[in-house]
């Protein structure tokens, strides 16, 4: 495929989004109909999003696979020349698969939200915020300038904040304010980072000061920009102990918002921890990498305790909460694989970034079916409803759960075990430079994780599959019965949404290399200065 259509495909990917949000606010959205405005609007929405995967898979089609380093469908045109500030576009191994994500997850909520519309205010507020939310989205991964970078970091928060506070749950208002309060901190302070290596790089283009690795800029320079990128990144990835947020972000959301916000949203800090800080602040990247090793280790493990904590009978624990918190343990991993600054790493913490997508939107979808048929995601209320076993009452629905639960926990075989265990092996051995035995230590408390991560799923699969009480004394705790007899299995519309996401959970852990074979030669080159 010729480099202008490859142009225009990714330009249009990006604003594509955007135009569709502005067509949702109008009277009618054009060429569209429905029984009433409002199905008008969601179907809209899914015609959209729909045309933005396919011209997302097109793009994956008429990319050059032979040389994944490459930066591809590039556009560069002057935007603020007083400032230096250029449109500048392009996409590469490490980016594609993110925007195919990013592309994917959001089709497959407006699909499942024509359906299942969360209750709040009307439908065309909720399609046209989603769309804005998808277009930043997009941009972040799809931008080459450090200022069009933090335009679209910053750009996701506002339709997030509302997706949250107004189709949101109990707790909504509460949640969308920590939401907004904790990321827009950070991204002061990422601003300042990045305004720090524009000046004294003497650009903002992100491959001119990748391919000079940091030459431009002083030791000092490096280390004070990287901490203060750095923090912003966290807090959107989110490292502990900046994730105090995203436990009642997930928790209060919406169904479509809970598996855009871990599905993509905290996508974009790890990426931007790979995508700048490493190739353009190499210096300071080392200099931290030993602590971001250790705060994700630690991440790791309390994620994993947290969960384990909240699994258990009278934890009072809700479900969504705990997958919240699974997060907080699995982008650890990711924030490990980077913090090796090793190929074996990084391409581990890409994977597994893809992994997570995949497998904990297929999760929140699920809990959300739960909830619906339930009317609560509570584990204590769930284990205690009579006849409440999935298993029993909603087989598909209960083998889905525990599919994407054994995915969560790194079943060789599936999408979940790849990323982690090669962030280990990059832990095994870090870069030079970086001291082995710490990250031996990382390496330990990281295994120790998978340990826990697999205790506490397996326990939330026998309570809500089996319906047992998560103690082993085979005693149920006593709660109000629930409704008897068999729940709705899985239905069609959940079938369309959650199928491409088992499909892709399953494929990509049987063919690995499918997306290593994109991530390393840009990993390779990104590590060697773009030469």
């Amino acid at each position: 495929m010729s480099h202008t259509v490859l142009q225009i495909l990714l330009a249009a990917i990006v604003v594509l989004p955007l135009v569709g949000a502005v067509a949702a606010l109008l009277p009618a959205p054009p060429g569209l109909k429905g029984k009433d405005p409002d199905q008008a609007v969601l179907r809209h929405g899914v015609t959209v999003t729909g045309a933005v995967l396919a011209l997302s898979v097109a793009l994956a089609a008429g990319f050059d696979h032979d040389h994944p380093a490459r930066m591809q469908a590039t556009t560069d045109i002057s935007w603020i020349p007083a400032l230096g500030v250029r449109i500048h576009l392009g996409v590469d191994g490490i980016s594609l698969p993110l925007l195919v994500l990013t592309a994917l997850l959001t089709f497959l909520c407006a699909l499942y939200s024509y359906s299942k519309m969360p209750s709040g205010p009307s439908p065309k507020a909720f399609v046209a915020l989603l769309l804005v939310l998808e277009s930043g989205t997009l941009a972040t991964f799809a931008v080459l300038d450090l200022m069009l970078f933090f335009l679209a970091f910053e750009m996701v928060l506002i339709p997030m904040y509302f997706l949250i506070a107004r189709w949101g749950g109990e707790g909504r208002e509460r949640a969308a304010w920590r939401f907004i309060l904790y990321t827009l901190l950070g991204s002061v302070v990422m601003l300042l980072g990045l305004l720090l290596i524009g000046i004294k790089g003497g650009t903002f283009d992100m491959v001119a000061l990748a391919t000079d690795n940091g030459s431009g800029l002083g030791h000092t320079t490096q280390v004070i920009a990287v901490l203060a990128i750095g923090i912003g990144l966290a807090v959107k990835a989110p490292m502990w102990p900046l994730h105090s947020w995203l436990p009642d972000a997930h928790t209060a959301a919406p169904t479509a918002g809970s598996v855009l916000l871990a599905g993509v949203l905290l996508k974009m800090g790890t990426y931007g921890f790979v995508r700048i800080v490493l190739p353009i602040a190499p210096e300071g990247a080392h200099a931290f990498a030993p602590y971001l090793a250790a705060f994700a280790a630690v991440g790791i493990v309390y994620g994993s305790l947290v969960c384990l904590a909240l699994a258990r009978s009278g934890g009072k624990g809700d479900l969504k909460r705990l997958i919240a918190y699974s997060s907080v343990g699995h982008m650890g991993f990711v924030l490990l694989g980077i913090a090796t600054l090793t190929p074996t790493g990084i391409n581990g913490a890409l994977f597994a970034n893809i992994a997570h997508g995949l497998i904990t939107g297929l999760l929140f979808f699920l809990v959300g079916a739960i909830k619906d048929r339930y009317g609560t995601s509570d584990l204590d209320e769930l284990s205690g409803l009579t006849g409440a076993a999935l298993y029993g009452r909603a087989p598909r629905l209960g083998g889905l759960l525990a599919f994407g639960a054994v995915a969560s926990l790194g079943l060789p075989g599936l999408a979940g075990f790849w990323g982690e265990m090669l962030a280990m092996f990059g832990s095994f051995r870090p870069a030079d430079g970086l001291s082995r035995p710490a990250f031996l230590t990382f390496m330990a408390l990281a295994g120790l994780g998978t340990l826990l991560t697999a205790a506490y799923l397996l326990v939330v699969v026998r309570r809500v599959c089996m319906g047992g009480d998560g103690d082993g004394d085979g005693v149920t705790p006593a709660t109000a019965p629930g409704p008897s007899g068999a729940l709705a299995d899985v239905r069609p519309y959940e079938f369309a949404a959650w199928t491409p996401l088992v499909a892709l959970t399953v494929l990509a852990g049987l063919w690995p290399a499918a997306l290593l074979g994109l991530t390393d030669p840009a990993v390779q080159q990104l590590l060697g200065g773009g030469n």
